[in-house]
């Protein structure tokens, strides 16, 4: 953890899962919970902040008026009022923070103008696509910094990153944050999908149900660690299994029969459109 985030005023706008699994594996880094004041409208969440010992508040401007960093961890729809709420609070400050958005589709373009102080100064903002593993310490994060980003404010976004995502990739053009979308911010689901479809087809072939469940989660799991852990190409991993005209090649002829990467190139096509659609909609809303 670096020294210049454990020196940080952090503050969280917002109080969901995703803001709940940084604060978390910041604590787990040792950064000082008094060092992160969360703002978050609805009391059962708040409380739960609370309960792990980090300042919270109802109020966004209170939380954001000493903080150094920033993260907007609020649905994309609710985005532009809470960045103008700042933005007029902000006014009587001599720096503004750092500013890390995470609400899916928001483009600079939008940000830069909701965050645009009276006299004219924009805050540094980073765009940032975190993804739902991030609960367990196992997040995969996409970064995209505004021009005027300072290679130690980058620094300082992936220190924060790095409690909760084991890859964080930085991207050169903005549209690709929203590919990044549909590649691992949506990814969990796709997994969780043939997971869901595995036990399924085992219960249909005679498995009970806690025992299609077991095996499809263990092989999930264990997939993914070779993942990881093996210098090999998914690619050759994959031939690694399959040996020719056994169980595992006619599984995957039936993939490929049915269409499998097109299906696959379709579904993030898909997510990645859709989060285009939604910077497109709610910056001219």
């Amino acid at each position: 953890m670096s020294s210049q985030l454990q020196k940080s005023k952090l503050a969280f706008i917002g109080g969901g899962n995703m803001a709940g699994a940084i604060i978390g594996g910041l604590a787990a880094k040792g950064i000082d919970k008094q060092n992160i004041y969360v703002s978050e409208p609805w009391e059962v969440n708040r409380k739960k902040m609370a309960d792990t010992g980090v300042r919270t508040t109802e109020s966004n401007v209170e939380a954001s008026q000493d903080a150094d960093l920033l993260v907007l961890a609020v649905k994309p729809q609710i985005t532009k009022g809470v960045c103008k709420e700042l933005a007029g609070a902000w006014a009587q400050r001599s720096t503004t923070p750092l500013v890390i958005c995470i609400a899916a589709g928001i483009t600079l373009a939008s940000l830069r103008e909701w965050l645009k102080l009276a006299d004219g100064r924009v805050p540094h903002i980073i765009r940032v696509m975190p993804n739902t593993p991030a609960l367990v310490g196992e997040g995969a994060s996409g970064l995209y910094a505004d021009a005027s980003v300072t290679s130690s404010e980058k620094e300082l976004a992936e220190a924060l990153l790095s409690s909760v995502s084991r890859a964080a990739e930085w991207v050169d053009r903005e549209e690709l944050i929203d590919v990044v979308t549909g590649v691992s911010g949506s990814g969990p689901a796709y997994f969780f999908a043939m997971v869901e479809h595995l036990i399924e087809s085992g219960t249909k072939l005679g498995l009970t149900k806690e025992q299609a469940t077991r095996l499809a989660k263990q092989t999930c799991m264990g997939a993914g660690k070779m993942l990881i852990e093996s210098t090999d190409e998914p690619s050759q991993l994959r031939k690694n299994v399959t040996s020719p005209n056994g169980t595992t090649a006619a599984a995957l002829e039936s993939f490929e029969a049915s269409g499998f990467k097109d299906v696959v190139d379709k579904a993030v096509r898909a997510s990645t459109d859709r989060a285009k659609e939604l910077g497109e909609s709610l910056g001219k809303s």
